[in-house]
């Protein structure tokens, strides 16, 4: 009986001890913000085209989940952001009432965007782009501590034309990897400007060998 117990006791320890792990999990956050009951994604593959478009101020973030939470089953509230600090800023962007925008030195143009999933979907890949609209084209190095270190921009005609057919005429290779042998590839951001508030942002590399890009799968473009 008195084994019967103890058993008991420890399965009881055992369990306590899984549910409190249970609710001290590492998340893996997307980038979000969630503000006035909706909740908003980071645009990946777009960046402001010019300070003009930003709206007016809506309010500032409340609170960083990112390295305060570790409960997966915890609910988001208005004003918590994944990986912005609480008094962050939160903008309108003029002219598209379901995005949003906060200062960030981190990306291209000072600003991180972000578009509402509950009635707006990610329209800013290469497939989506209206490609006869764009006019100038400005290249990056990529990852740099503030990540506005511009290194070339295109705005001829013929410049723009030239260099978007390099990457229309780009070929996929979905099982691409790139040489390592002497580290990590060179990384590039490309930004493509139509004429409309969100720009176009890429990621170009080169690995001492290839130049590739990402439209969706790696694709290899011509030297």
């Amino acid at each position: 009986m008195r084994e019967s117990f103890s058993l008991f006791i420890l399965l009881v320890i055992i369990l306590s001890g899984c549910q409190t792990l249970g609710h001290n999990a590492i998340i893996d956050w997307v980038d979000f913000i969630k503000w006035d009951g909706k909740e908003y994604d980071g645009i990946y593959s777009g960046v402001i085209a010019d300070e003009k478009y930003i709206g007016k101020k809506l309010g500032e973030v409340k609170f960083k989940v990112a390295d305060n939470v570790s409960d997966p089953e915890y609910k988001t509230k208005d004003g918590d952001a994944a990986f912005h600090e609480k008094g962050t800023e939160i903008f309108t962007i003029k002219g598209l009432p379901n995005l949003i925008a906060v200062k960030s030195n981190r990306n291209i143009n000072g600003y991180a965007l972000y578009f509402s999933r509950d009635v707006e979907k990610d329209k800013w890949q290469f497939q989506d782009m209206p490609t006869e609209k764009v006019n100038r084209i400005e290249i990056y190095q990529g990852y740099t501590p503030d990540n506005t270190k511009g290194i070339k921009e295109l705005n001829s005609p013929e410049q723009v034309s030239q260099f978007l057919q390099i990457l229309k005429t780009s070929k996929d290779s979905p099982n691409f990897q790139p040489n390592m042998e002497k580290g990590d590839p060179e990384n590039y951001q490309m930004i493509l400007y139509t004429g409309e508030p969100v720009a176009y942002k890429f990621d170009l590399q080169f690995d001492g060998h290839t130049y590739f890009w990402f439209p969706s799968e790696p694709s290899i473009l011509s030297n």
